[in-house]
């Protein structure tokens, strides 16, 4: 029993006539009868009273008119549902991020989100260690990340590059200089992230390398309140620039040049290498490549493999 035969099937009970409904099938009416037939056949039941000239159904005849209908219903409903998804009226798309890497994620879901409000968005907050295998385990669809995977699996492309900056606050002796020497920091009293990163030990290692004192002596479990604590004036920071472009916008935070730091990063768009895309997703991704465009700066899209 195929959905051929049902539409054939449906026509002839409406129409109550083989050769009417050959008609508006434009068949000829031993092509319905066939499948008629055929269908009565494979179900092993009559479904029309063969006694009568009226096309009059029996009772597994009016049974299956109503779960064929049903069949039928559920047809329509999909390929108006794949219409929608087609279009960009229906939808869902995940993302995998940990708290910097969804920072890039902000001004990009704003824009999809003013051309596709229909698409539903999910950010998985997973460490970025991880984030490559919930890719990779449909978990989500898209994930950013702010280094490179080294997996073939993969495809990647770089949307952000990334600085490290030194923070102070207004109120800092230092707010006023444009560039200091490591050695100048020896004295500070660092806060620094509790989750460890390349970034952090990039840092040590350069303090280490020019004998010069660290001390991380607070250290908190969000960049958000790392920013509120500097602010306030209870230490200095380095941050991803990323992080900290608002408060250093609106002056609650003072950017300076350290002479022997210069670290930068990129973050990555990852998705599954085999296996079709989302039409989201694909949407998403154009979106990615226009905001490179229009802001240009620290935004890329470069794609790499």
């Amino acid at each position: 029993m195929d959905i051929g035969e049902l539409e054939v099937f449906l026509m002839a009970a409406r129409e109550r006539h083989f050769s009417r409904a050959a008609v508006k099938l434009h068949r000829t009416q031993s092509a319905v009868s066939q499948t008629i037939h055929k269908l009565e056949d494979e179900l092993g039941e009559a479904l029309f009273d063969r006694s009568s000239r009226e096309g009059v159904l029996t009772d597994a005849g009016r049974v299956l008119v109503e779960y064929a209908e049903r069949l039928l219903n559920l047809r329509a409903d999909a390929r108006e549902a794949l219409l929608e998804v087609r279009e960009l009226e229906r939808g869902k798309l995940v993302f995998a991020a940990n708290e910097l890497t969804s920072l890039y994620l902000l001004p990009a879901l704003g824009e999809f989100r003013r051309l596709y409000p229909m698409i539903k968005i999910t950010v998985l907050r997973s460490l970025g260690s991880r984030i490559g295998d919930d890719v990779l385990r449909h978990a989500a669809e898209l994930g950013v990340l702010s280094y490179d995977p080294q997996e073939a699996q993969l495809s990647s492309v770089v949307v952000y590059v990334d600085e490290l900056a030194f923070v102070v606050p207004p109120g800092h002796p230092l707010a006023g200089a444009k560039e200091v020497s490591i050695s100048e920091l020896a004295a500070e009293t660092f806060v620094a992230h509790n989750v460890p990163s390349p970034y952090r030990d990039k840092v040590i290692e350069v303090f280490r390398k020019y004998r010069t004192s660290l001390h991380m002596d607070v250290e908190l479990p969000t960049l958000q309140a790392i920013k509120r604590f500097v602010a306030s004036g209870s230490g200095v920071a380095f941050l991803p620039e990323i992080s900290v472009e608002g408060e250093l916008a609106r002056g609650e935070l003072m950017r300076i040049e350290v002479r022997e730091i210069r670290f930068h990063r990129e973050l990555r768009l990852v998705y599954r290498k085999k296996g079709n895309l989302s039409h989201a997703a694909n949407a998403f991704l154009k979106v990615a490549e226009s905001l490179a465009k229009e802001r240009k700066g620290n935004y890329r899209y470069q794609q790499e493999g």
